[in-house]
Formats: structure tokens, C-alpha cells, sequence
């Protein structure tokens, strides 16, 4: 089966609501199985412990399927994936920060940011950006 196949199936499976249920043994941290006991009976975090863990895999799983569709589509499409400064601007104007108005300093504090920093992130470059534009004030 290949990754495409696998993410269909997978998807073909968090799709399936027919309510059928199985028994399983997993071994969790004490810690972490009390701290989920807690959470259930001081803030209804869930109907019960199972709920909570079995909400927490379906998410897991969610994130792998959509991290690996988003993967497989750049490696076919690598002209579709956006550039750091892209992403920093698109998080400016999501925050409403007023760099969102500034997309001509985010792109080359992009720039900047990715020359020291190739595992920059776009928080580094709104960083970088922002401080640019106190040390212009």
C-alpha cells in the first residue's frame, strides 16, 4: 500500500460512524491516566477517561493524515508550497498585526531572518520585522 492509499483508508475510517466498538489494553503513564481521571471529574473535559483518550487518537490521527496530504501534495506540487515570507505575512494579517499592512517589509525581513536562520519560522520573521520597525520609530 502506498502513502496515498494508506491516507484514503485512513480517512475512509474516521469517516466510518458505525459506532462498533472494541476492547483494547494500552499501557499509560499513571500519571498521565490520573491526570485524564482529573480532568473528566473536576471539568467535564469528557464523558469519561475513554472518551478523552479515544477524542485524543482521532485528532492524532487527523494531524498525521492532514501533515502527510499537505506533504505529498508540495512533493507533487512544489510551486504550490509558500515561501517563508508568505506564511509570516498571512499570520500578520491573521493576527491583525500591523505588519499586515507592511507586506513589503515581512518579504524582506523574510529574507533576512532565513540567511541567519534557515530553520526560520514565520513568528521569527514577524520578530525580525516588528523590530525593524521600532528601530525606524
Amino acid at each position: 500500500m502506498d502513502e496515498l492509499e494508506a491516507l484514503d483508508e485512513m480517512n475512509r475510517l474516521l469517516d466510518t460512524t458505525d459506532g462498533e466498538t472494541v476492547n483494547t489494553s494500552m499501557r499509560l503513564p499513571v500519571a498521565l491516566r490520573d491526570a485524564a481521571a482529573l480532568a473528566v471529574a473536576q471539568f467535564g473535559a469528557a464523558p469519561s477517561t475513554t472518551t478523552m483518550a479515544a477524542a485524543a487518537l482521532r485528532h492524532a490521527l487527523e494531524t498525521v493524515v492532514m501533515e502527510a496530504a499537505l506533504r505529498l501534495h508540495y512533493e507533487q506540487h512544489p510551486a504550490a508550497k509558500p515561501t517563508l515570507g508568505e506564511v509570516a505575512f498571512a499570520l500578520a494579517v491573521q493576527d491583525g498585526s500591523p505588519l499586515a499592512d507592511r507586506p513589503d517589509l515581512v518579504a524582506s525581513a523574510a529574507v533576512a531572518v532565513a540567511a541567519r536562520r534557515p530553520d526560520a519560522d514565520a513568528d521569527d520573521v514577524l520578530l525580525w520585522a516588528e523590530a525593524q520597525l521600532v528601530g525606524a520609530a
